[in-house]
């Protein structure tokens, strides 16, 4: 849909898996340093920092937090250390109680645009219910709340969504981007990937990213990107 993404992530630690242990699944070679991902970013559009590549020290606290078993400062240190030091993105929140310490940090680190998300829980738009948004842009937060049923989304069930490890999430993945699958599962694919549509300054407002979004997956362009960043993934970690 015309926009660059640099995604930092790691494995799943508090969780069953992480962005890493997927973009694995997929055939990604995530374990790439800072020229290798820059040219996945000019070829593919699309790079992914692992994190334990980037900020070495933090394998150290990995061990610690998978035996804690739950969130910790390093879930929301993660997202604010974005090597690649994007000033547009969107950010999920797990603890809605931190959207307003998250959006602040975001605006204090100089963001153009950014938007902090959080669903019951989720840090991600969700079509479980009504997702929390705060938008900083010109300086200024901005409050809104995004209703699935209000874009067009018919409201999901948990197991409509889940998934059991990294192998899953990677077939449907696949299974959206090839169109196979027009269920609960391509819907939320649409609202996340509308919002870093609209957060790359492609879109003019939410619904325009929607729609950005739906001809990106119908005619194969998102499928295509996939394809080529993993096959330059490869090629760049050889």
């Amino acid at each position: 849909a015309g926009v660059y993404v640099a995604k930092h992530g790691n494995r799943g630690i508090t969780s069953a898996c992480g962005s890493a242990d997927v973009l694995e699944a997929l055939g990604v070679k995530i374990d790439l340093g800072a020229e290798q991902v820059a040219a996945c970013i000019r070829e593919a559009r699309i790079g992914f920092m692992f994190a334990p590549m980037f900020h070495p020290a933090m394998r150290f606290v990995q061990p610690i937090r998978k035996a804690l078993g739950f969130r910790t400062v390093f879930n929301q240190l993660g997202p604010l250390a974005n090597p690649a030091g994007a000033r547009r993105q969107v950010m999920g929140v797990a603890d809605g109680a931190l959207m307003e310490t998250m959006a602040e940090s975001l605006r204090l680190l100089g963001a153009e645009y950014a938007m902090v998300v959080h669903s019951d829980g989720l840090d991600e738009i969700s079509t479980l219910g009504p997702t929390r948004v705060m938008e900083i842009k010109d300086g200024q937060t901005i409050r809104r709340e995004i209703r699935p049923e209000d874009v067009g989304f018919a409201r999901a069930r948990v197991e409509d969504l889940s998934v059991d490890d990294p192998a899953g999430s990677a077939a449907a993945i696949r299974a959206v981007l090839s169109g196979r699958d027009k269920g609960p599962k391509r819907d939320i694919v649409v609202l996340n990937a509308a919002a870093a549509i609209v957060a790359g300054g492609v879109a003019d407002g939410f619904e325009d990213g929607l729609a950005r979004a739906v001809e990106a997956i119908d005619s194969g362009a998102a499928m295509e990107c996939l394809e080529t960043f993993i096959r330059v993934s490869l090629r760049q970690g050889q």
